[in-house]
């Protein structure tokens, strides 16, 4: 087993099924609450539908900004 002083910039690919499947279940969620505030009538609910589309989206991003970061540490 290796014991690293830094971490090195890689990821590994037990880090890229776990990406992968929060990029996976956030794309999901997105979907359904983004088509869901297209379909709801209620205001109220309409925002707090909207809000939860927004975090799903706002996760995917970061998600993918880490894939194309490649693992930088940095």
């Amino acid at each position: 087993m290796n014991n690293y002083e830094e971490v090195p910039n890689i990821i590994s690919c037990k880090d890229l099924d776990y990406l992968s499947d929060m990029f996976t279940w956030n794309y999901g969620a997105y979907k359904k609450t983004y088509n869901a505030v297209q379909n709801v009538e209620d205001e109220e609910l309409n925002k707090q539908l909207e809000k939860a589309s927004n975090i799903f989206y706002e996760t995917m991003q970061k998600v993918l900004n880490i894939l194309n970061e490649g693992g930088n540490n940095e």
